[in-house]
């Protein structure tokens, strides 16, 4: 009886604390994003530099670096209003919160990220220089 109790308890509070939800968009099939960190010609620009999201929609962002130097993909704002599953990389898996990733040349991430709040956010490379050359963009979340 005790144990029946503890275990109802223990659903509600998941509920209300919203487990469940976090458990089906982990097992959403997200959509796919493609986005390059600058050129293989060495231009300073993210390609797509605008990006449009839905809020509650499970994306994997593929990003990758064919440029000759590194690059980051920082939009920190965003991944604050965002829940993120993972972000794997060769192999290996990194979770908890992320708010820049670091490309290295051919370097390769996709980062399972879902949008929780609508707004438009900031994204930058965070290189001294390289965001006042033109490496910027945004990320504009709409309610589904």
């Amino acid at each position: 009886m005790i144990v029946k109790l503890l275990l109802t308890t223990l659903l509600i509070l998941a509920s209300i604390c919203g487990f469940f939800p976090a458990i089906a968009l982990a097992q959403t099939t997200p959509v796919e994003l493609k986005i390059s960190l600058g050129t293989s010609q060495g231009e300073l620009k993210f390609v797509p530099n605008n990006l449009q999201l839905k809020a509650g929609t499970k994306y994997k962002l593929i990003l990758d670096n064919p440029s000759p130097t590194k690059h980051y993909f920082t939009a920190k704002d965003f991944a604050d209003a965002s829940w993120t599953q993972k972000v794997e990389a060769g192999k290996v898996e990194i979770k908890g919160a992320i708010h820049e990733l670091e490309l290295k040349p051919t370097g390769q991430a996709e980062w399972f990220i879902t949008p929780m709040k609508a707004g438009s956010y900031k994204l930058s490379c965070s290189i001294p220089g390289h965001a006042e050359a033109g490496m910027m963009g945004e990320i504009v979340v709409s309610n589904s």
